[in-house]
């Protein structure tokens, strides 16, 4: 993935509400947490972010997403399922 042109002022979840965030800011989160850009690198944060992406119509979050989940483990997936659904839970 080379996402290297990303801002490095992008702050992850700063500001970020389930019902008014687009799927693009989403995406951008993912990629920041995929890459460590204004975030340290974590990929099960990035799967979150990328699976709340898609849910708003991202289709590049799903290629993301698909190549997060080939470097994670099924519990670190299902740990970014459970905690995307916690930060959508939350954000209502």
């Amino acid at each position: 993935m080379a996402y290297s042109d990303m801002s490095a002022e992008i702050a992850p979840e700063f500001g970020l509400v389930a019902d008014t965030a687009t799927g693009q800011e989403l995406y951008r989160v993912g990629l920041a947490y995929s890459e460590g850009v204004g975030a340290d690198q974590d990929l099960i944060e990035a799967h979150k972010w990328f699976n709340l992406a898609v849910m708003k119509g991202s289709d590049e979050a799903k290629i993301c997403r698909s190549e997060i989940a080939d470097l994670l483990a099924k519990d670190d997936i299902k740990s970014a399922l459970v905690a995307a659904r916690a930060w959508l839970k939350l954000a209502n």
